[in-house]
């Protein structure tokens, strides 16, 4: 046997021979599920599972840091999954974490430093996480959750007593975070915008390039589980204007602003980038990049681990693999996907025409490539839901289809489990849409449409309170989004049908200030409605009525796809008594 200095983490169910005896295979199906998020965790956090019986997981990492931020990873993951869950069949795992000396044989792991994690597991609650002093030692000054001090334990067959410390690992509520008013908090982690980058080519028809490279920058950032990241959305509200990267920083909440440039001469490619950190104006990294445009997506990867390295460099000595895209085998479909999705951005009937036109040729190029048939997928569903497709029937078949083909092809795209979220819910297969929800954020944290498809999911599942924490923390990670008018309809709607009807209101609102999207119209109309405000209703049924689609009846019970369908009766209780006759 070999020696070695280790962190060990131990973890098991609290309650689990209770949730076997109530029902085995739902117990055994969620604990399967579970595993997964936990090995996945385990494994981007460079940790390995050296133990699996029963009901428990026992990992190795050789960082004490990292097995802390595993855990906590782990807890906020299970947790955001338990919350659809009945409260008495919830998996809550216990978790303990030592550092110190373990014997290797083979692949297992023996000794006192894997015993006191096993021992430190039975004194966490459930849902918690207790540390060893030793623990605390290594990791003090390098993360900021919150220890509370238990103090020294016996524990069974140690020797001596050891310092416990329980890890708060809760994340701040949403609205904590100044996102339904006043000015946006930092958040606890480092935070940062990418701004679009700038098409330096001469040539307009290349706008579609830049947005796409910024696009795909800032979804490589924000696989970094311990940064904050601002979603797109919100960042090319500033396409094309003169900013002062402090007044940006501080209109989202983030403490560093990267921006750059894109110049494309045929099969060439040269991009600029530099990081400054808003409050000081500071630059903390600038490069260029000349390369063949076949090397972009190293270009890419090389853009973010130089900004990952210039403000956590710790990040990339310890941290494990991450899910990114896979690479593209034909750049001309590729290249065909930047241009649908610059169309599908522009958010007009005739633009998402074009986007399709453009997809179905990229997948003629090559029938295999995921982000052809999730981007399908996502543009005719955005048809749907705004109204302009013109057989929904026909269109949701398809959208399942292609989101389903997306995430066969590649399985670790969150944006491929998000558009298969929005297939599944349209065909009311709502077990799988919630699944395809929190799959897409267990890939990608900082995923705010991940967050959005999760709100959306819950409200038509029923868990409306639940929907609300994921509809703000989706707010917050997209705070300055064109179309959060749609995000705030829901939000509008969670509190709709709990008949907090003033609530829905504002909400409503809010939701119909700038682009007056018809689904926020119609939840505003619907609460006006229960309220019995109809002259005020009045003019905003004269628009609702102009914008609607041929077949009305279809279009309404299409997006409303309820578990229950009392909420759909709700829903059109609240806009008959505003005066829309026409529904059943």
């Amino acid at each position: 046997m070999t020696r070695r200095l280790a962190a060990i983490m131990a973890a098991d169910v609290a309650g689990y021979s209770r949730l076997m005896s109530t029902d085995e295979e739902a117990t055994l199906r969620t604990l399967d599920g579970y595993r997964r998020t936990m090995s996945d965790l385990i494994s981007e956090h460079a940790g390995r599972i050296f133990g699996t019986a029963g009901d428990s997981v026992i990992a190795e990492f050789s960082s004490a840091v990292q097995a802390v931020r595993a855990a906590v990873a782990i807890q906020r993951s299970l947790d955001r999954h338990n919350a659809d869950l009945p409260q008495d069949r919830r998996m809550e795992f216990r978790i303990g974490i030592n550092v110190g000396d373990v014997m290797a044989d083979g692949d297992n792991l023996l000794g006192d430093g894997v015993n006191v994690a096993a021992r430190l597991e039975g004194v966490a609650e459930p849902g918690g996480i207790c540390i060893s002093g030793a623990v605390r030692d290594q990791i003090e000054g390098k993360l900021k959750f919150a220890l509370t001090p238990i103090g020294q334990r016996a524990l069974k067959n140690i020797s001596r007593p050891v310092s416990v410390y329980s890890v708060d690992w809760q994340p701040e509520h949403p609205v904590a975070s100044g996102i339904l008013g006043g000015a946006l908090a930092l958040p606890d982690k480092p935070s940062i915008a990418v701004l679009p980058f700038s098409n330096m080519s001469g040539d307009p028809e290349q706008e579609y390039f830049a947005d796409g490279i910024t696009e795909d920058i800032i979804t490589a950032l924000s696989h970094h589980r311990w940064f904050f990241v601002i979603a797109r959305n919100s960042t090319f509200v500033y396409k094309r204007r003169a900013v002062d990267v402090k007044q940006v920083a501080r209109e989202l909440g983030v403490r560093y602003i990267l921006e750059g440039s894109v110049r494309r001469a045929g099969q060439r490619v040269r991009i600029t980038g530099q990081l400054i950190e808003a409050e000081t104006g500071n630059h903390l990294w600038a490069e260029r990049f000349d390369r063949d445009l076949a090397d972009i997506f190293a270009i890419q990867d090389e853009i973010t681990q130089s900004v990952v390295g210039a403000i956590e460099p710790e990040m990339l000595l310890i941290e494990g693999k991450r899910a990114f895209r896979k690479s593209v085998g034909n750049l001309d479909a590729f290249d065909c996907c930047m241009r649908a999705m610059w169309h599908f951005s522009q958010l007009a009937s005739e633009d998402h025409n074009q986007a399709v036109t453009l997809i179905r040729q990229a997948l003629t190029l090559d029938p295999n490539l995921a982000q052809a048939h999730m981007t399908l997928a996502r543009t005719l569903n955005a048809r749907i839901w705004y109204g302009w497709s013109g057989d929904p029937v026909k269109d949701v078949s398809e959208i399942y289809a292609a989101a389903a083909r997306s995430v066969s092809l590649d399985d670790r795209d969150p944006y491929c489990h998000y558009a298969f979220c929005w297939g599944s819910l349209l065909r009311q297969m709502h077990t799988q849409a919630l699944a395809e929800a929190q799959r897409s954020i267990d890939l990608n944290p900082n995923f705010a449409l991940g967050f959005f498809s999760l709100g959306l999911v819950r409200v038509h599942i029923g868990h409306f309170t639940e929907a609300l924490d994921s509809l703000l923390r989706s707010l917050r990670l997209n705070p300055n989004d064109p179309q959060a008018g749609s995000f705030l309809s829901f939000v509008a709607l969670a509190h709709y049908h709990q008949e907090n009807y003033e609530e829905a209101v504002h909400y409503g609102e809010l939701a119909v200030r700038a682009r007056r999207p018809y689904l926020a119209l119609r939840v505003l109309l619907a609460g006006l409605g229960q309220l019995g405000r109809l002259e005020e209703a009045r003019p905003l049924l004269q628009e609702f009525i102009s914008r609607q689609p041929k077949d009305t009846q279809r279009q309404f019970e299409v997006t409303t796809p309820y578990l229950d369908l009392k909420y759909r009766d709700h829903l059109a209780e609240g806009l008959r008594r505003a005066g829309v006759a026409y529904l059943r």
